[in-house]
């Protein structure tokens, strides 16, 4: 058991880490100076008035993960999993994800750590239990959170396990058919579990 512990640990670790090390890269980066331009503009706001200074920096934090390549790739594929209960950062976290389910748990922490302040020392938990949607509503509701695991269970979501198939199958035909089935039963399956509780 501990020889199997280590394995999957230093696996399962490796593609975390790489993973995060690239979700914070694309998180903390933007095309162009969109997110230098972001800190300027609130540089100024926060000079003008400092006693706003912490609710301006965490505006300031959420607009620049927003700008980012990572919240654009979220914002992008957002109408596609919003019916699921979903947000952007959902959604980067389920393709992060696609390398291994364990994945999720470091990109959330990652994308909320971009995005939270630096003294709150809040835990994951807190500050997803925090997050709101533009329209005041929380991001994770029991209907959200239901969805996300009906998604889990039924999603093929470990490229090991694709190609380990593609390698006893000598074909990616099974493969495919595996991942865009299971992936088509989780998002369906999702989407009337959200429907039905929201």
């Amino acid at each position: 058991m501990i020889n199997k512990a280590k394995i999957f640990v230093f696996d399962a670790g490796k593609i975390i880490m790489v993973i995060s090390l690239v979700l914070w890269a694309l998180s903390s980066f933007s095309p162009g100076n969109a997110i230098h331009k972001i800190s300027h503009e609130y540089e100024q706001k926060i000079s003008l008035q400092p006693e706003k200074s912490t609710e301006l920096t965490r505006e300031m934090k959420a607009k620049k993960l927003e700008s980012s390549y990572a919240g654009i790739l979220g914002k992008t594929i957002e109408p596609a999993i919003k019916p699921l209960g979903y947000d952007w950062k959902i959604g980067i976290a389920l393709i992060t994800s696609f390398a291994a389910r364990e994945v999720f748990v470091g990109t959330m922490a990652t994308l909320y750590s971009v995005e939270g302040d630096d003294g709150g020392g809040l835990l994951l938990k807190e500050k997803m239990k925090g997050a709101v949607r533009p329209d005041g509503k929380p991001v994770f509701t029991l209907a959200a959170g239901l969805s996300l695991l009906i998604f889990y269970v039924f999603a093929m979501q470990c490229m090991s396990t694709l190609v380990i198939v593609k390698k006893e199958t000598r074909s990616w035909k099974w493969p495919i058919v595996q991942l865009v089935y299971m992936t088509g039963l989780a998002y369906l399956l999702s989407l009337l579990v959200y429907q039905l509780l929201k």
